[in-house]
């Protein structure tokens, strides 16, 4: 089954700037993370990415090199706010001691946001709103692991349900 519009995609992807050691790996440390699924077509999942599944099938494997803006945008100038430590997600509510290149978690109207601190002070942190790899060059090192249909009700939603997916 090849990969298009509202099919199911599973995968597992090692990423890393060209020629550069790797920066994340789906399946984790130990080899024993899930892998990525997501509805295709349905804007969840980085744009180059999902024009480079388009036509793929189970057990491809392949590489793809995305230019900033086919992953995760230019550098914007102006993301830098200051943001009260009381908006910080921290869910195991320890005393966390921030620093300077931390990527931490802020609480916003549309939910929690991927930020990096810039400057720490005694009850505001300084971020940078950028994704952490906005303006990289990014190579993706990708497994189709399976391909579906999507069930109308997955469709409806725009995303998947079940395993590795989003469960009601």
């Amino acid at each position: 089954m090849l990969i298009e519009k509202d099919k199911v995609v599973m995968f597992h992807y090692q990423l890393s700037e060209p020629d550069q050691e790797i920066i994340e790996d789906s399946r984790g440390d130990k080899g024993d993370r899930d892998p990525v699924v997501f509805l295709h077509g349905h804007n969840g999942m980085l744009k180059g990415l999902e024009e480079a599944m388009l036509g793929k099938q189970k057990n491809d494997q392949f590489t793809i090199t995305l230019p900033p803006e086919q992953a995760y945008g230019a550098v914007q100038e102006n993301a830098q706010q200051r943001v009260s430590i009381k908006h910080i997600v921290n869910p195991s509510k320890k005393k966390i001691k921030y620093k300077p290149g931390m990527v931490v978690h802020v609480n916003t109207a549309n939910g929690p946001r991927e930020v990096v601190v810039v400057k720490v002070g005694l009850k505001n942190i300084d971020v940078d709103a950028n994704h952490p790899l906005a303006g990289k060059t990014l190579t993706f090192d990708l497994e189709i692991l399976d391909v579906r249909d999507a069930s109308a009700e997955e469709i409806a939603h725009g995303h998947v349900h079940g395993v590795g997916g989003h469960q009601h």
